[in-house]
């Protein structure tokens, strides 16, 4: 079962954050072999982070709430709250597997917060700058609550655009880099 994970900073937890920062990989280390895609939010470009986004392949339910809330970030306060939901992956692949690559370009989170109907259940045909894609679910996967996309985009209003408008009840844009240890 896939599930997308994102942890938001509270106000003012850089400093802490940095600190545990080995602390945190080593966590996220022990999920190498599940993770399909990882990485911080920030602000803006090259500010603060704001966040940590990590989407993983795990047993069940009860494993990805151990997953979230066992997090070293998360168990220190570093963290405001947690969106933690069942998510399908769409394009079949990880960040990893993305053409793009690394670098080149600006990368976001494109988090669309569902209301009523399912919307955008059918990957868009131009998928050349989708790095993750897929639908948020209810624990029993059988409810859409929403749709969260890792994107290379020029800007943030272009992110935004891969889901449809006025068929969510927000859409949030974040700026997002590739997580994990530098090479």
């Amino acid at each position: 079962m896939e599930f997308f994970c994102f942890h938001r900073d509270r106000r003012d937890s850089v400093a802490l954050r940095n600190e545990l920062l080995e602390e945190h990989w080593s966590y996220m280390d022990r999920y190498a072999a599940q993770m399909i895609a990882r990485g911080p939010t920030f602000a803006d470009e090259g500010d603060a982070p704001t966040g940590s986004v990590h989407i993983i392949d795990l047993p069940d339910p009860a494993a990805a709430r151990a997953f979230a809330f066992e997090e070293p970030n998360y168990q220190a306060g570093v963290y405001r709250d947690v969106l933690l939901r069942r998510w399908r992956n769409m394009l079949g692949r990880t960040m990893w597997d993305f053409a793009g690559g690394r670098t080149g370009g600006n990368r976001y989170l494109v988090l669309g917060l569902g209301a009523g109907q399912a919307a955008d259940l059918v990957v868009p045909t131009d998928r050349d700058d989708l790095i993750a894609y897929g639908p948020l679910l209810s624990d029993d996967g059988a409810t859409w609550l929403g749709t969260a996309v890792l994107v290379r985009a020029s800007d943030l209003d272009t992110a935004r655009a891969v889901l449809t408008p006025n068929r969510y009840a927000d859409i949030e844009v974040h700026d997002w880099a590739y997580g994990g240890r530098p090479s």
